[in-house]
């Protein structure tokens, strides 16, 4: 049906890496994703600048849909005055000017979340009921058949290695939520790893039929990556089929000259719950063609 380029925590500023991120331009030309997805952390410490550069990057990308978030990192941290009164304003100027987003696209609607909370939980982030109304409101007006996906910076379930990676409060009421609304994908980034997996490793919850794909992305243009993937850079390439959701995790080698596929996972859609025939023979092929 259509792929999703799925990159996150930029992080222009000190910490960019150029040659990584002509990488990432060299392989988003390759792979024609049909949308892009950029899942917050555009600065690192929510300069001007660094806004006016990520708004650079973004623009050399395929002339596809983006959608997009804020990170913590897009919020003044030390500016306290802007913090406090104006905490989006350098993101809104040149990134996007709303913090909450419905994108209706064919086949899917994809429903983007500002996960900030710039006076409470800076680094946590938190989702208040407000956005789950707007979510639920959203989801209400998607066509039946088109495959619903959130979007977020922060994480909703901790990556397997614990470091770091405690999830937002209350993210187990917005997974009933969301597994209330037919949501079959939630991306985001912040850990500064990849993580693919189900709401269903995190929490059984009230739907245990299937769970919720949950696909984060690790730092995509920065020296910042942790745990496993330390000094490492990484995106994810996601294909939705009529039957399967298949994400492929790409990361940066030297010897490789680029980015290149390191992980495979494949799962069947919601309203499938298991696959009706083996799968295994078709993973190459289908994970890289359209």
């Amino acid at each position: 049906m259509f792929n999703i380029m799925h990159i996150s925590d930029l992080h222009f500023g000190p910490f960019f890496v150029p040659k990584v991120a002509e990488s990432v331009l060299k392989s988003a030309a390759a792979l024609k994703p049909d949308i892009i997805v950029a899942s917050g952390d555009f600065s690192q410490r929510a300069k001007a600048a660094e806004f006016a550069a990520a708004r650079k990057f973004l623009d050399k990308l395929p002339p596809v849909p983006l959608i997009v978030c804020p990170g913590n990192h897009d919020v003044p941290l030390y500016r306290v005055w802007e913090r406090i009164f104006t905490p989006h304003a350098l993101y809104q100027e040149h990134i996007t000017a709303k913090l909450n987003e419905v994108y209706q696209l064919p086949h899917a609607t994809i429903v983007s979340l500002d996960s900030t909370s710039p006076l409470r939980a800076i680094t946590n982030g938190r989702i208040d009921q407000a956005q789950l109304d707007f979510a639920r409101e959203a989801f209400a007006a998607a066509p039946a058949d088109a495959v619903r996906i959130v979007v977020a910076h922060h994480h909703f379930a901790p990556a397997p290695d614990y470091e770091r990676s405690s999830v937002m409060p209350r993210a187990k009421r917005a997974i009933d939520v969301f597994n209330d609304l037919n949501v079959e994908l939630i991306l985001g980034g912040h850990l500064h790893r990849a993580y693919v997996g189900n709401s269903l490793d995190l929490y059984p919850g009230k739907d245990r039929k299937h769970g919720i794909v949950i696909v984060q992305s690790g730092t995509t243009t920065s020296r910042r990556g942790r745990a496993r993937e330390r000094e490492k850079n990484s995106f994810n390439w996601i294909r939705v089929t009529e039957d399967s959701i298949r994400i492929t995790h790409y990361m940066y080698f030297d010897d490789a000259g680029g980015f290149a596929p390191f992980s495979r996972h494949i799962y069947p859609r919601a309203d499938r719950q298991y696959f009706s025939e083996p799968v295994e023979a078709d993973i190459k092929t289908d994970l890289f063609s359209r």
